[in-house]
């Protein structure tokens, strides 16, 4: 530690704090672990060991060429979860990381892990077509994110991050600073990653994953989610996942970690303890 490699010959970057019932906290797109620090934190003096580590292309982690498909995402997970030696873990996935928790406990079978979370998350299926009529319409992934991106990706985080966290529309505004932490850590991920990864989280249908949810199940999800709408999402998951239990967070936005953050953590300490 601090790194973990995977069997592709990736570096991963790993933050493993305190001792206890282990919680392991995979975050959204295009941010690292640190999104996670109030919660990690908070976890960690609850008297839980959390560990929670920079996806693949993004953070401190490696950057390579290819890799950026769910089915590797959920492999590199598998590995940390096999390097730092857990068992009967927690595992929370914060939008695109709801991804890699569902693609872990189809593929993986969910070994290691008594809980899930899923917050903001992207899981079942964002795409609008035929059989989801209430998804993202194609042009969002390709002319709004990706080729502004391409055209100027310092000047997308900035725009993004507003979304993100509701500025404009909610009555929980966040700080510049928040803004321009979100930015910093936008930009410390690679490019080619970033954008496999918008293919990756737009358009992977984790339906066909929901029914490999056989532990309990908490779904957590903002009501005024401009960037990951709630229909195609928390509450198709929570239709597809046995015995799971939707907690809408009444107006507000996808960044609810920070714009609601005491009460995330609260929910975070009440799934991990229970």
């Amino acid at each position: 530690m601090p790194f973990i490699k995977t069997r592709d010959n990736v570096d991963i970057y790993v933050k493993d704090w305190g001792s206890g019932r282990p919680v392991i906290l995979l975050h959204g797109w295009p941010l690292n672990a640190d999104s996670w620090d109030d919660h990690a934190l908070a976890l960690a003096e609850a008297g839980h060991r959390v560990i929670a580590y920079d996806r693949r292309g993004f953070g401190r982690s490696g950057q390579p060429w290819d890799g950026y498909d769910y089915d590797t995402l959920s492999d590199d997970l598998a590995q940390v979860i096999e390097q730092t030696g857990v068992t009967d873990a927690t595992l929370v996935g914060f939008s695109m990381g709801g991804g890699e928790v569902a693609r872990y406990m189809s593929r993986h079978g969910g070994k290691g892990v008594v809980k899930a979370g899923l917050v903001s998350s992207v899981v079942a299926y964002l795409l609008k077509d035929d059989s989801n009529p209430h998804g993202v319409d194609e042009s969002v992934f390709e002319d709004q994110i990706k080729a502004q991106i391409r055209k100027d990706r310092f000047g997308f985080f900035a725009q993004f991050a507003e979304q993100f966290y509701g500025v404009g529309y909610i009555t929980s505004p966040v700080s510049q600073q928040v803004l321009h932490a979100f930015e910093r850590m936008a930009a410390m991920a690679g490019i080619k990653g970033m954008l496999d990864c918008v293919d990756a989280f737009g358009r992977t249908d984790f339906r066909p994953d929901l029914p490999a949810f056989t532990v309990p199940t908490m779904i957590i999800h903002g009501t005024s989610d401009k960037t990951v709408p709630i229909e195609p999402s928390a509450r198709q998951a929570a239709a597809g996942i046995a015995h799971a239990e939707l907690i809408e967070y009444h107006g507000e936005p996808h960044g609810l970690n920070v714009t609601a953050r005491d009460r995330l953590t609260a929910d975070l300490l009440a799934l991990a303890q229970s």
